[in-house]
């Protein structure tokens, strides 16, 4: 596993799924972003780490426009922001989910290297994309 440390785009697999995203059109980059997130939802065996590590880099860009989202990584997150992705926070909540659900390659990983860091920012990412409480507003843009 080449990951330096435990941010979304903390590791090789999902930079290079973002040196992909910054090469692709303008309107290809929302169809890569949900690939990503359908591969790991849409996975019923064993998760495997390149799957997971791709979703989790896609949530992060769709957790990034919300309040208190911020920027993925100021180092190895994509050149530029990918708007237009609010339609996806549900499918990004359920990639979450999946790549913190047994059987996870990934999650597997982290928890037998002690991934406290990972895994918090995961559940932070996973707490952002909740769905507001009944009657409050989001404002996304």
């Amino acid at each position: 596993m080449g990951t330096w440390d435990s941010g979304p785009f903390d590791n090789d697999t999902a930079a290079d799924w973002r040196d992909g995203l910054d090469d692709a059109s303008a309107g290809e980059r929302a169809h890569m972003v949900r690939d990503a997130l359908v591969r790991a939802v849409d996975t019923d065996g064993h998760l495997e780490v390149p799957a997971a590590e791709e979703a989790v880099a896609a949530a992060a860009l769709v957790t990034a426009r919300l309040p208190g989202g911020g920027i993925p990584s100021p180092h190895y997150g994509p050149k530029e922001p990918l708007p237009g992705l609010a339609a996806l926070r549900p499918l990004a909540l359920r990639a979450l989910d999946r790549v913190v659900t047994e059987p996870s390659e990934l999650l597997d990983l982290w928890e037998d290297s002690g991934g406290g860091p990972w895994r918090s920012g995961v559940e932070r990412m996973r707490r952002l994309l909740l769905p507001p409480p009944e009657g409050e507003q989001l404002s996304l843009y």
